[in-house]
């Protein structure tokens, strides 16, 4: 049995359904984190965290929703994050009463971008993996390292021949 796999062939399907009833999962943690004046606003790390911070941000009645732009993928390899888009700084200021929302912490060296421009925000993920959890205030599920999380903005359905043992 051959065990050398390739990263991605340890995968975990997450579909629409799933990743909604995930992130309703995390708002509903996030419930009794809420600050004694409300969250002033939900920061979605796109592109990953635009679906799972929509849901949050609904379920948790929060209206003003900004977007930061990191990319630290290019499919799937990993290099040194980069902000393209930062979220309105007037209203994010230290990130106090801020929420930031990803779909997964991986190594959490995106999320180190975003402690350094919103300190005191409340980081939120769907998934987290072991090296980058701590970086993580409230998450749902957690996958090991070697596991690759296909979205499903990455799939599309098709027909899949059985395994048939082979």
């Amino acid at each position: 049995m051959n065990t050398d796999r390739l990263p991605h062939e340890k995968g975990f399907h997450v579909s629409w359904d799933q990743l909604h009833r995930d992130a309703r999962a995390l708002a509903w943690r996030l419930q009794g984190e809420t600050p004694e004046d409300g969250w002033r606003a939900v920061v979605a790390i796109t592109r990953g965290g635009m679906a799972p911070a929509m849901i949050v941000a609904r379920e948790l009645d929060i209206r003003s929703v900004d977007t930061i732009s990191i990319k630290s993928y290019d499919h799937q390899t990993q290099s040194a994050p980069v902000v393209i888009k930062a979220p309105d700084a007037a209203l994010m200021d230290d990130g106090d009463g801020v929420l930031v929302v990803d779909d997964l912490v991986d190594t959490g060296r995106t999320l180190d971008v975003v402690r350094e421009l919103m300190p005191k925000a409340h980081v939120a993920t769907v998934y987290a993996k072991p090296a980058g959890r701590d970086r993580v205030q409230t998450f749902v599920t957690e996958v090991s390292q070697d596991t690759w999380i296909f979205f499903p903005w990455d799939l599309a359905l098709q027909y899949v021949e059985p395994y048939r043992g082979t």
